[in-house]
């Protein structure tokens, strides 16, 4: 049930994790600020489970103001700048009517902003890479979406080219699978290669299943089409034609 499960997640955006269970628990924002999520280690009732996911903790930490890499990218459209606005408030408040999301999504994608620095942002300069927790999908189209209702972590390691995407449940476990990825111009393909799962207070367990396919990914695999992403989120679509975003997020663990 649960490798099914987080197949589903996969093809409606979930996010994934570190090879070793992580817990995140601050998004790694470049602001005075701190956005904690839910523990592992604390025992949340069920229906809190249901909603693991970030929580404000005191002042607003996601910053207003889009975060572009190293003001290396040109300046961006002011009405691209508002929308970076409207994704950040969501990611922070978790208020934000959908409609202006799929409003958001849609102006960033036709900006066809220059992807040249999304890898390096998106998966950093050194293993094990960078985490992003998933915030928000929409489904094919625009024509609606949610707030994804559970903690789901997504590591990307450009150095390395791994990407692990896993859903976490607190005490009741985790699932993830990591596999190897590719990356031209702004789709990055994946290949997945092992899965990994975790039931209580077991140890958790792993097996392969990749085979003798040793193949780059190409845009016959999985892949997602991204179309923003700063220090602090990231927009993109994926085979399945649902965009989503993420928010950064430090790995524990």
């Amino acid at each position: 049930m649960w490798v099914a499960m987080a197949y589903s997640l996969l093809n409606s955006f979930t996010a994934s994790s570190p090879s070793h269970s992580p817990t995140p628990s601050i998004c790694s924002l470049r602001t005075p600020f701190n956005l904690k999520l839910v523990h592992k280690t604390t025992t949340p009732t069920f229906s809190s489970l249901q909603r693991l996911r970030a929580t404000v903790d005191g002042e607003p930490q996601i910053s207003t103001t889009p975060s572009l890499i190293a003001e290396e990218q040109p300046q961006l459209d002011k009405e691209v700048e508002e929308c970076v606005r409207v994704l950040k408030n969501a990611a922070k408040t978790r208020k934000v009517p959908q409609e202006e999301i799929l409003n958001a999504f849609s102006v960033i994608e036709k900006a066809k902003i220059d992807p040249s620095r999304f890898l390096q942002t998106l998966g950093g300069t050194e293993s094990p890479g960078r985490t992003w927790m998933l915030v928000f999908t929409a489904e094919k189209k625009l024509t609606r979406g949610r707030y994804f209702p559970i903690t789901a972590i997504q590591r990307f390691d450009a150095a390395g080219k791994r990407i692990e995407n896993g859903v976490y449940l607190g005490p009741l476990g985790s699932l993830s699978f990591e596999g190897r990825l590719s990356w031209k111009k702004r789709i990055l393909a994946f290949i997945f290669e092992k899965i990994r799962i975790k039931v209580g207070p077991l140890d958790p367990f792993q097996f392969s299943f990749k085979g003798d396919d040793e193949r780059e990914p190409t845009n016959s695999d999985p892949f997602f089409i991204w179309f923003y992403i700063d220090e602090e989120i990231a927009v993109a679509r994926g085979r399945s034609g649902g965009t989503a975003f993420w928010v950064r997020c430090n790995r524990v663990g």
